[in-house]
């Protein structure tokens, strides 16, 4: 029996890997199973330009439908994964068994949940996945009186398109700034400021209790998310917050890869273990795994990269500041209009990013590691 290369996971990571082993000249078979019904799709159209009513949902897809038969991958909707067996290369789906040679985990992760929301008695979502998203646009059409609990990524990215949709939005954020955990108390401002601007009503240093939601129509939950990680256990490979891998994506298992939000890599770069929930690191990691499952050996190295929409203000970000934090801030520009931030360590440039100035991307990007006299 030929054995494939198989792949667990129908998003963005998970259909790059198939698009990178035929791009790169792989013509052996390819499996990908995914458990939803929806053809491989990517995720930030469903907070951002879908949502907001300015791209099709078509938008979110990898490919169009018929790409995956005319480039030979067996693609399995609807077909959860529910053992992998790593000692006999076998893993069982629920119609059946399929064998592999080498295997990809891209399974993702799940919104955190939050009971006290859940027991509310108010209709709640949870904005993970395109259901969920045209569920959410459906009912921000009739401009319900919204509570968003979390003033992450998504919870302001919600904010923004209710409001958009002239929906009355409140956000309930524990923290004393939203994003500060991410940006630090000076950018966390910056969007504390236009959400205000814009008519939200922040609710920050704030425990949500049940009473909170009495007055809304729709609670949208965003408190993050938990890497989808069951499977990778029960299959025995080492898991801590994500399924753990090496420098080139491979698990605890030789012939096993996980990539995307699952993957605790061990980043040869910044020196330290680190989980990305974003899309680019779906993509680029997909493309190492995929290199390096062709019998390369090739480390992943690229730094942490994001990027949002809201309002009129978009933004990225590079690097990563990590758990020893900052000890300085540079900006360049206004920060009420466009500008340039650079978070530094012992002199050294450890994150940078801009708001509204779309040619600093790769001056953002060459700056990380550097003194601010290089940049």
């Amino acid at each position: 029996m030929l054995m494939t290369i198989t792949i667990v996971g129908g998003g963005l990571a998970g259909a790059t890997v198939a698009t990178e082993l035929r791009d790169s000249g792989y013509t052996e078979p390819i499996a990908l199973f995914a458990s939803e019904a929806h053809f491989p799709y990517e995720r930030p159209p469903l907070s951002k330009g879908f949502l907001l009513g300015e791209k099709p949902l078509s938008s979110a897809y990898v490919h169009e439908p018929d790409w995956y038969a005319a480039n030979n991958v067996d693609l399995h909707l609807t077909t959860p994964v529910v053992e992998i067996r790593p000692t006999d290369h076998v893993l069982e789906t629920a119609n059946g068994t399929q064998p592999f040679g080498q295997l990809v985990l891209a399974t993702g992760a799940s919104p955190r949940p939050l009971p006290m929301a859940d027991h509310s008695g108010k209709e709640v979502v949870y904005l993970r996945t395109m259901d969920d998203s045209m569920k959410l646009k459906d009912r921000l059409a009739n401009k319900p009186k919204v509570a968003i609990i979390g003033a992450g990524w998504i919870g302001l990215e919600v904010a923004a398109a209710a409001r958009a949709a002239d929906c009355e939005v409140t956000v309930f954020e524990s923290a004393a700034k939203p994003l500060i955990g991410v940006l630090g108390p000076e950018i966390a401002q910056v969007f504390e400021d236009l959400h205000r601007a814009h008519g939200v009503d922040l609710r920050l240093d704030h425990e949500t209790t049940q009473a909170d939601l009495e007055d809304a129509d729709l609670v949208v939950v965003g408190i993050g998310a938990i890497p989808a990680t069951k499977l990778a256990k029960e299959a025995g490979l080492d898991i801590d917050n994500g399924v753990l891998v090496d420098a080139q994506l491979r698990t605890s298992h030789p012939d096993i890869y996980a990539i995307g939000d699952i993957a605790n890599h061990d980043h040869p770069v910044l020196k330290r273990r680190i989980r990305v929930e974003h899309w680019d690191t779906a993509i680029e990691q997909a493309k190492v795994a995929a290199h390096n499952l062709l019998g390369k050996d090739e480390p992943y190295e690229r730094f942490p990269y994001f990027f949002t929409d809201q309002y009129d203000l978009g933004m990225e970000y590079v690097g990563s500041v990590g758990p020893e934090g900052y000890d300085d801030l540079i900006i360049e520009g206004d920060l009420a209009d466009k500008f340039r931030a650079y978070w530094l360590r012992q002199g050294k440039v450890v994150a940078a990013m801009h708001v509204n100035d779309w040619d600093a991307t790769e001056v953002l990007r060459a700056s990380i590691g550097n003194s601010p006299s290089a940049i």
